[in-house]
Parts: C-alpha cells; sequence; structure tokens
C-alpha cells in the first residue's frame, strides 16, 4: 500500500452543486487525484484520469493541504477521483481531522467501488457525489472498458446512503451531510439515462440528483461516431423529462453547454509538496 498520492490540481473551485461552494468568498476545496479506475474514451479530464498528470504527495503533506484549504474559508474538502488512492486518503483524513478539520469531506467518484471498500469510509466521508455513468453494462464496457458497472454501482449508492442518508443542509444552504448523484447525459444514448434514473428512483426517489449537460467529444470519443458531437437541445429536453417521469425531483439541472464542472486552469506548483 503505497504512503503517497498523485494530485493533479488543488484549490479552491466554484462549479460544484450549489450546496458544495456557498458564496463567492468561499467555495469547494477541490483536489484532484490522478488516475482512475475507468477508462472512459470521452474523458473530460483524461490529462489527469488517463495520462496521469500531477505529483506525488506524502499522506501527512495531504492532510496539511486538507487543513490549509479549510484556513481558506471553502465549504467542503473536494476528493474527485480518489478510489484508486483510497487507503492513502483514509490515513490522511484521518491525520487532518485530529489535527483540527472540521468541515465536510466530498467523496467525488465514478460509483464504480465495491461495497466492502466504501465501508472502511464510514464515519471519515460526511458527503458522497457518486457520478452514476451508466445503466446498461454493454455500454460500460464499450464507453469505459469495465464489466458489471450497473450492479457495482448500484450497490455501491445504496451504501453510500445507508452510510450518510439523505443530502442535509443547514440555513445557509450548505450541504453538511447526505448524497448527491450525478449523471452526465451521452450524446445519442438517451436512453441509458432513463436506465439510471429509474435504478436511482427504486433506490429512494427522494435523492438529490444532478443532471449534467456538459458533455463534449474528448480524449478518443472521436473513434465513435455516435459520441463524437455535442449534445442536442431534444436530447438535453428528453432527459429532463425522463429526470421527472421517475419520480426523481430533488437536485439540479445544468444549463445545456455549460463546462462550470469541469476542472479549473491545472496548478501543480504547491507549497505543501513533499
Amino acid at each position: 500500500m503505497p504512503g503517497f498520492v498523485k494530485i493533479a490540481w488543488y484549490g479552491k473551485h466554484f462549479g460544484e452543486e450549489p450546496p458544495l461552494i456557498g458564496n463567492e468568498s468561499q467555495g469547494a476545496a477541490c483536489i484532484f487525484f490522478s488516475g482512475c479506475n475507468l477508462h472512459c474514451v470521452y474523458c473530460q479530464n483524461y490529462q489527469i484520469s488517463q495520462q496521469n498528470l500531477g505529483k506525488k504527495y506524502s499522506v501527512e503533506a495531504l492532510a496539511e493541504i486538507m487543513l490549509q484549504l479549510q484556513k481558506e474559508n471553502s465549504v467542503c474538502i473536494d476528493l474527485v477521483t480518489p478510489t484508486i488512492w483510497w487507503p492513502a486518503i483514509k490515513k490522511a483524513i484521518m491525520i487532518a481531522k485530529k489535527k483540527g478539520l472540521t468541515i465536510p469531506i466530498v467523496w467525488n467518484s465514478n460509483a464504480y467501488e465495491p461495497v466492502q471498500m466504501l465501508k472502511e469510509l464510514e464515519e471519515l466521508v460526511d458527503i458522497y457525489l457518486p457520478d452514476f455513468k451508466y445503466g446498461d453494462n454493454q455500454l460500460a464496457e464499450k464507453y469505459s472498458g469495465i464489466k458489471n458497472y450497473v450492479e457495482t454501482a448500484e450497490a455501491a449508492i445504496q451504501e453510500m446512503l445507508r452510510q450518510v442518508g439523505l443530502l442535509e443542509t443547514n440555513e445557509c444552504g450548505l450541504a453538511g451531510r447526505g448524497l448527491i448523484v450525478r449523471h452526465l447525459v451521452l450524446p445519442a444514448n438517451i436512453e441509458n439515462s432513463e436506465k439510471v434514473f429509474q435504478i436511482i428512483s427504486s433506490i429512494n426517489s427522494n435523492v438529490h440528483v444532478s443532471l449534467m449537460f456538459q458533455y463534449f467529444p474528448a480524449w478518443r470519443a472521436k473513434a465513435f461516431r455516435e459520441i463524437n458531437r455535442p449534445l442536442t437541445s431534444e436530447e438535453c429536453s428528453i432527459a429532463s423529462d425522463f429526470l421527472s417521469n421517475a419520480g426523481l425531483n430533488n437536485g439540479w439541472t445544468q444549463e445545456q453547454g455549460s463546462s462550470e464542472l469541469l476542472i479549473p486552469d491545472f496548478r501543480l506548483e504547491n507549497p505543501f509538496e513533499k
């Protein structure tokens, strides 16, 4: 088990869901980890996830980064694509909490995670933010190179919900605990979104869902003609209808073409590098 993580960027970010960013002086303290357990051909952060852009940091340095970001008045610590580094991240969270970290920890993942791993994070993660990508295993294998995505993600989200419950916010609208499920709509695969929403609704129809229309053909999407284009207005409208028809009325819908949830400019030079 490595005693380090690899980070591409960290800093305050204002493109997450409203309860995670607060006002203009707050923001989510995002830490983007290098590498990923999926191999999505359309990955919009492929420099990080597929090309492993980043630098190594010790567990202790990661804990110090979290504490420093808390001092900057951040709303939460947003751990982006953390899955492959979970043992080291778990240690860092424990160290940071002992040193005074009190803002919520957000586990921002792709939902392709074993339940046993998630159980190791219980009482350490406050908010789970999985991107439920596929309701069809054939698409998951075609576009992300993995098997049994649907069953794995459904079980993972059920475990996340068991741990933290439905989203809870304070009087200022800031999230303190709970589950938010994201879903990125793919062009020419609108029925995939319907299947995802049906599964989420079967888990709990009160779950907050963040519907994302930010897709654009990146990385190796050009090799797949059907997804080598942006979404159409009609696809966005149909996806929104599917969401409503599934009885999922809590959450947010991203404006078509918005890139707010994308990574900001990389900042590779950090004062806590070891």
